[in-house]
């Protein structure tokens, strides 16, 4: 499966309709009381799901996403930054911070960021996830898998773990049966997406033709 300009979520990395989903999806992960649809209900180990957010901190927030999801990251990483000096304990305004890093092509601070979110809070998912992405620009393809596979152990619901689990395991490890079963659950997670279930289709195709040749071969 070829695909132009991938760098894991894809096509839309140089959209910013996919970034402004990206910032959406955290300000719901990390700023809200009660737990995201994607994010598995654990207010036992997470201590920012269960304060009470200022209406202060949930309008600076909401602020510095509506600049992310404009474009315009300058204006939000001047946001995010102000957000958390005020309010450092919310995990996602950090995992904001690192998304607008990498797209600036700063990977030590996107890494900061990250380690930030994590001190808060080792298991959040979408902190592990850019985790896992930043490895595998680097070519780390293990430890992005490591840090893909802690996302969704983490959070089994987590959809866009898989997705790149998926995309990790075809283009980069060449393990199309790892690949495969993460995109199914992908599908199963997200709804049925059109260019994932051609990918579907595609790889078990190539699986037949790969075990019919070894069959060959005996």
């Amino acid at each position: 499966m070829w695909l132009p300009g991938f760098t894991d979520m894809g096509a839309r990395v140089n959209d910013n309709r996919y970034w402004a989903a990206v910032g959406l999806l955290l300000v719901l992960a990390g700023c809200v009381g009660a737990p995201s649809p994607t994010i598995a209900p654990d207010a036992g180990d997470d201590v920012v799901a269960v304060r009470e957010i200022p209406p202060r901190a949930r309008t600076l927030y909401e602020q510095a996403v509506a600049a992310q999801a404009a474009g315009d990251l300058v204006d939000a990483q001047l946001r995010f930054e102000a957000f958390v000096l005020e309010y450092p304990d919310y995990p996602g305004a950090h995992v904001n911070l690192a998304i607008i890093h990498a797209r600036n092509g700063d990977d030590q601070a996107a890494e900061g960021s990250l380690a930030d979110a994590l001190i808060l809070d080792p298991e959040y998912a979408p902190a592990l996830n850019q985790l896992g992405m930043l490895l595998r620009r680097q070519g780390k393809f293990d430890a992005a898998q490591d840090a893909y596979l802690k996302a969704v152990t983490a959070d089994p619901g987590y959809a866009l773990a898989h997705y790149n689990l998926g995309v990790l395991n075809e283009l980069y490890l060449q393990r199309l049966d790892v690949a495969l079963q993460h995109f199914e659950v992908f599908q199963s997670l997200n709804g049925e997406d059109e260019q994932v279930g051609k990918w579907i289709v595609d790889l078990k195709r190539r699986l037949q033709e790969n075990q019919r040749t070894a069959n060959r071969t005996e």
